[in-house]
């Protein structure tokens, strides 16, 4: 018997599957010269921007979005309309609007999945793609706990989709540059690193509020446990700026997964930490302070600083956006940081990383993954199926590390970790790495 999307749908949610679908049967597999066709999941501030970046490249369409709140839904099926009818070349002004994520993923013309809503959704979306056979652009953190993030490089490895995590600082050249100048020993051997991002998310404690006709709060929620409404997690209506779902531990990991996916995903870049992750957390007492130490006995330092600083025994090297300084010594080797800074007058962040790249990498024997656009990046690779710069491994274990440090700090002790099992090394409880899923969704 045939059975419709609608129907298996509806089925599914009845016997309280995890939303599945086998690969075999709904898979949309892209080719290096065909159009690739993409649904987005989420369309807050963040998806917008990625939707108008994805538009307007060359054999790309936008074929549905999808969000709960139906006026920012309603919202981006117009702009993406109107882009289309504007630019037929580009695709067709025929883009579908829904209010349930599965509704994309059992469209066997959608080969691409884009995901930006709140973290606490991640797995369960890119789950289900990744077993339909759809590749995935999910913002960082890849996953909101530890235990999600292992299934996702899981299933990323089982299904041989790409996955771009949305950690789009290594696709900039500051960075790279930074990393490469402490993989090979420019600034001699690495003594520590710090990694510069806010601190824990809290429990999630606001009183309800009348909700704006339109939003389906029950499915917001999702896998997350039943609470109240608030315009702080899930604002009214059009909105920009991002919400604070981040500061609650039921949808997001505060600072620490936020920015810690940025500026901790860059130091395991720069000690060649990509495969593997802590050995170790000690979180300093009362404050949002900790030491990471990894395998290779490099400790980084989660503390206020410039954004992630290399600390070698020759020289040290700060990166953020569009900041780097690199000195040997005394010597501004290079050099910017904006603003009233003096040293910085007269020239760019990028004359100063390309001095540094011409003078001490030229005959670099570490050479790191080039990209200088994100999408672009994750495009190529749905064509030529090579991993991109944030693929799922590289997202999926800085996700760990993020979340590892704020289990650490949300139970105020030390957490060993075996990075190559994947388990935790001694003391700690397993129900540190998951959570408690509302039916019928579950990792």
């Amino acid at each position: 018997m045939k059975t419709s999307r609608r129907v298996f749908l509806k089925g599914a949610a009845v016997a309280g599957m995890p939303f599945v679908l086998p690969s075999h049967i709904w898979s949309a597999t892209v080719g290096p010269n065909d159009r690739i066709v993409m649904g987005c999941v989420g369309m807050g501030t963040q998806l917008r921007g990625l939707m108008n970046g994805f538009m307007h490249q060359d054999g790309v369409q936008i074929a549905a979005v999808c969000d709960v709140d139906t006026t920012r839904r309603n919202d981006a099926q117009r702009i993406a309309n109107e882009y289309y009818q504007k630019n037929p070349a580009k695709g067709t002004a025929d883009v579908k609007g829904y209010n349930d994520f599965r509704e994309i993923i059992a469209r066997k013309d959608i080969n691409a999945v884009v995901i930006a809503t709140p973290d606490h959704w991640h797995a369960i979306v890119m789950l289900a793609a990744l077993n339909a056979g759809k590749d995935v652009y999910c913002e960082k953190p890849l996953t909101h706990n530890v235990h999600e993030a292992i299934e996702v490089i899981k299933a990323s490895e089982r299904t041989k989709c790409i996955v771009q995590t949305g950690s789009m600082q290594r696709s900039s050249r500051e960075f790279r540059v930074a990393c490469e100048l402490a993989r090979n020993g420019v600034i001699g051997k690495i003594k520590h690193v710090v990694a510069s991002f806010g601190g824990p998310a809290r429990p999630y404690d606001k009183k309800e509020e009348e909700m704006e006709p339109g939003l389906d709060w029950d499915m917001w929620l999702g896998p997350a446990q039943v609470a109240p409404y608030h315009p702080e997690v899930c604002p009214r209506g059009i909105h920009s700026g991002f919400p604070n779902w981040r500061g609650f531990r039921e949808f997001g990991g505060g600072g620490v997964t936020d920015w810690g996916a940025h500026h901790l995903d860059i130091a395991h870049w720069g000690i060649g930490m990509d495969q593997s992750g802590p050995v170790e957390i000690v979180p300093e007492q009362n404050k949002n302070e900790a030491t990471l130490t990894y395998s290779n006995g490099i400790t980084v330092y989660h503390k206020g600083g410039f954004g992630c600083e290399f600390h070698g025994e020759d020289g040290v090297v700060r990166v953020n956006r569009g900041k780097f300084t690199f000195t040997m010594g005394d010597e501004k080797v290079g050099w910017f940081v904006g603003g009233d800074d003096e040293a910085s007058r007269g020239t760019s962040c990028e004359a100063q990383v390309q001095k540094a790249e011409k003078a001490y990498l030229a005959d670099a024997k570490v050479k790191l993954y080039s990209s200088r656009n994100h999408l672009n990046d994750f495009l190529a690779c749905m064509r030529s199926r090579e991993q991109p710069c944030t693929n799922a491994e590289t997202g999926g274990r800085s996700a760990i590390a993020c979340n590892l440090l704020n289990q650490a700090y949300y139970n105020k002790t030390k957490i060993v970790w075996d990075p190559k099992a994947l388990k935790l090394g001694g003391g700690g409880d397993p129900k540190w790495l998951t959570r408690d899923y509302r039916a019928p969704f579950k990792v």
